[in-house]
């Protein structure tokens, strides 16, 4: 029970950082991961002969099949890599998160975001009214760059085209790029994330929105409040555009 406390006191005290002064009770935010299509099957439709549309999840199965397990594309995967992390959460989202590249903890554990910076980002999802297996996670590098520098044009250019297939196939209506990296990439630009963030862009049929990445957020607390600025527009575009997809 003190357990339970505490993991409630530590989430109010970080909803307070954000500047929340409330919790939504509109019955549209638990209802979004339900409002979600569901998927088609990937079998051909019996007696016709006619291939139905796949799945997202066949989709995204197919691009971690395309990547493999032990990818030698670039250079990492001589760098001390343990193992390729592909991306987790639902298929079918609506809402997904792209990050830089694999930590530590990541690279250990094969799903992005688990070290400090994603329990931060798990909460931050959680300020939304949304749980983790409501959104899909990846990173723009699958593979963890040594001493956790930032990944190197080569390596981007073997790995985006595998977050753009993932982009693809999960179909999100908004896209949050978390950090200076991420950001750059998806958005073809060099300008810095404190300029990049503040606006909604169009990506691939997409609204995409720059923020702060959750371990910048670590370092400067002090910053929670525009991330909050910049999930609250998230929020607001997933509110107006909930319900099946067409």
């Amino acid at each position: 029970m003190t357990d339970t406390r505490q993991q409630i006191a530590e989430h109010l005290r970080f909803y307070a950082d954000l500047g929340v002064s409330g919790v939504s009770r509109d019955p549209r935010w638990r209802a979004l991961a339900g409002a979600q299509a569901e998927p088609q099957s990937s079998a051909a439709t019996a007696g016709t002969g006619v291939q139905a549309p796949r799945s997202a999840a066949d989709l995204l199965a197919a691009v971690k099949t395309d990547i493999g397990p032990d990818c030698s594309r670039c250079k990492l995967h001589g760098l001390g890599r343990q193992q390729v992390v592909f991306g987790v959460g639902n298929p079918d989202a609506d809402l997904m998160f792209v990050g830089e590249a694999p930590g530590a903890d990541e690279d250990i554990q094969g799903i992005p975001f688990v070290g400090r910076a994603g329990q931060l980002l798990t909460k931050m999802i959680e300020a939304i009214n949304l749980r983790r297996d409501d959104v899909y996670i990846a990173n723009v590098i699958k593979c963890r760059p040594p001493g956790n520098r930032n990944p190197e044009p080569d390596e981007i250019e073997q790995c985006e085209p595998f977050l753009l297939r993932q982009i693809e196939a999960v179909r999100p209506k908004v896209i949050v790029a978390l950090g200076a990296f991420a950001a750059k990439t998806l958005l073809r630009s060099e300008d810095s994330i404190s300029r990049l963030r503040g606006r909604i862009y169009d990506f691939h049929g997409a609204s995409l929105i720059p923020t702060f990445h959750p371990s910048f957020l670590l370092r400067s607390p002090d910053r929670k409040r525009d991330a909050w600025e910049d999930l609250k527009k998230a929020r607001a575009l997933l509110t107006a555009g909930a319900g099946p997809r067409g």
